[in-house]
């Protein structure tokens, strides 16, 4: 029976155990959305995890090049970044994924270089507030994007693709979870176009299903994953079937030979909602990670089950670079101090402690 340390094969890529580190926004590239020798060493720390998959990377050129932010890949210097990350890594003995992503309505217009816009799939507001330099205020309106502008944000993705190969990466995740621009056209609360990007689950996954084509391009099915999060509400998200909804869209994927789907939901779901996981698994036939919150003890529970083939998780690796080691061996692990999550430089980033040897 499988288990967290046993290897698994993804594509070409050998794991030596079924860890995968989550992808974790935490705000530290310099000006230009520069990667910087902090995350060099901060992904280096946790290559003994099967599979890394590095924070949302913005694939689009307008946001906004202001450090500390997210970084980006469509600079050379970018790049070259990027490149000195998958050095260790791979120095270390890991392999690491880069995940793209584009914020579309997540955005905020005071965050965008000149000439950028907040767009979207439909002039649909997200809900709440967004935290801005000054301050939270409530989310903007998007522009619908037309048909026009959605093969230019397509080729955006396949042109960070092709940089993330380049940067020596060992694959890429698109990031279609947690309310950004591929989850904002999945769901239909966020998606009400009525031409060939909306209306029916088919339709509404044609913009991944572009994005996917596009990046093949530069990479081999089998070293594309895709994220999704069929009932996660950030930023504003929702759908009103989200088990149909997520079931067609992973028989949609499931002949197209990815490296992976990745679903992000809770281990144990609140009252009300259902497990859509569950027909997720019935429906793709290629290898499938879970991740929410996660344990030692439910994490092998998913495996013995055929509930997922990998796990991710986030804090606990973020606070435990050695997880893998340390779940091993029993030991007590370092809770994570959220208070640095999203701050500068290397406090709760690189200053975690491994176990003395």
């Amino acid at each position: 029976m499988p288990t967290l340390f046993d290897a698994y094969q993804i594509g070409a890529l050998s794991l030596p155990n079924r860890f995968v580190m989550a992808p974790m926004t935490r705000r530290r590239a310099a000006d230009g959305k520069v990667p910087t020798e902090l995350a060099r060493l901060h992904y280096a720390q946790r290559a003994s995890a099967g599979l890394i998959i590095t924070e949302s990377i913005e694939v689009d050129p307008f946001s906004g090049l202001k450090g500390p932010t997210r970084p980006g890949l469509f600079t050379d210097a970018q790049q070259q970044g990027w490149q000195a990350v998958t050095e260790a890594v791979h120095d270390k003995g890991g392999r690491i994924f880069a995940q793209l992503s584009h914020m579309g309505r997540g955005a905020h217009s005071s965050q965008l270089e000149a000439g950028g816009r907040v767009v979207g799939p439909s002039s649909i507001a997200a809900a709440g507030n967004i935290y801005t330099v000054n301050g939270p205020v409530p989310f903007e309106t998007p522009v619908k994007l037309d048909i026009g502008e959605i093969a230019v944000v397509v080729g955006q993705y396949a042109e960070a693709a092709r940089r993330a190969k380049a940067a020596g990466f060992d694959g890429v995740e698109l990031h279609g979870a947690n309310g950004y621009l591929i989850d904002q056209f999945l769901r239909d609360a966020s998606n009400q176009r009525s031409d060939t990007y909306g209306g029916s689950a088919e339709k509404r996954a044609q913009f991944l299903l572009d994005i996917f084509e596009a990046v093949s391009t530069h990479w081999p099915a089998s070293s594309i994953g895709v994220r999704v999060s069929p009932t996660n509400n950030f930023q504003g998200m929702s759908d009103s079937d989200p088990v149909s909804n997520f079931e067609t869209i992973a028989a949609l994927l499931s002949p197209l030979g990815l490296a992976y789907l990745h679903v992000v939901e809770p281990a144990v779901q609140p009252d009300g909602l259902p497990y859509v996981a569950i027909a997720i698994r019935e429906s793709f036939d290629g290898p499938l990670i879970l991740a929410g919150k996660y344990d030692q003890a439910s994490a092998e529970s998913a495996l013995l089950e055929g509930k997922a083939d990998l796990i991710a998780f986030g804090e606990k690796f973020l606070a435990n670079p050695d997880l893998p080691e340390r779940f091993r061996r029993g030991a007590q692990l370092t809770p994570p101090d959220k208070a640095t999550f999203y701050t500068d430089g290397a406090a709760g980033y690189t200053d975690y402690p491994a176990l003395a040897d």
